[in-house]
């Protein structure tokens, strides 16, 4: 079992920036490919950004694509999704997640753990 705690969310105005961390335990987090999901209310939980075992490969949905950057350090079992250039379509509760594999999947039910998640919510 993988426990993953996320930290870091909170409101924020539009323009403004978040950055989120999920802090795992319980397996080697290594051997994880790390990603975000995020859910706003009345819509389906959609992809923001995966991060590979070794942290030298990135995927971004195309919201997050220049404003939103991915990273882990594997020495402290932490992903971190850095937020900028906020908007309010940005609010949602993000949800940090593992997959036990040496790609990177973009489609939630790849993955085997996932957080409790951490509002973020973004004013205009």
């Amino acid at each position: 079992q993988v426990q993953l705690v996320e930290s870091g969310g909170g409101l924020v105005q539009a323009g403004g920036s978040l950055r989120l961390s999920c802090a795992a335990s319980g397996r080697t987090f290594s051997f994880y490919t790390m990603a975000w999901f995020r859910q706003a209310p009345g819509k389906e939980r959609e992809f923001v950004a995966a991060v590979s075992r070794s942290g030298d490969s990135t995927s971004y949905a195309d919201s997050a694509k220049g404003r939103f950057t991915i990273s882990r350090d594997n020495a402290k079992s932490t992903v971190y999704l850095r937020m900028n250039s906020l908007k309010p379509e940005d609010t949602a509760v993000y949800y940090c997640t593992a997959e036990y594999t040496t790609v990177i999947h973009t489609t939630k039910k790849t993955y085997d753990y996932w957080g409790q998640g951490s509002q973020v919510t973004v004013s205009s």
